[in-house]
């Protein structure tokens, strides 16, 4: 019977490397997990004017770790974000939807 050896590229080094678990980090704590946003209790906003006061506001109450505004007729990109707030608004700079993503 013949045994074959297989060489370990670093291609397939970096590939292990991703499917690794985060440990603790230098200090010896665990690595924080991103916050997760609830845009159930900003849905009153919806109609209010886009502002920067709002968006700290909008941030504090869903949690969420980033804001991304969307102008009228602009593509967004799809990826989810569960730390993302994003906040849509009309040519009048009235919210229009907001939701977690």
């Amino acid at each position: 019977m013949m045994i074959r050896r297989m060489a370990v590229t670093p291609a397939a080094l970096l590939i292990l490397a991703g499917c690794a678990t985060m440990g603790e980090t230098e200090n010896g704590e665990m690595p924080s997990t991103p916050k997760q946003c609830d845009d159930s209790k900003v849905q009153r906003f919806i109609g209010m004017q886009a502002t920067a006061e709002i968006a700290q506001e909008l941030l504090q109450v869903t949690g969420a770790e980033t804001l991304r505004w969307a102008p009228p007729r602009t593509a967004l990109t799809m990826d989810f974000r569960a730390e993302r707030l994003t906040v849509s608004y009309d040519d009048d700079m009235a919210i229009t939807r907001i939701n977690c993503g």
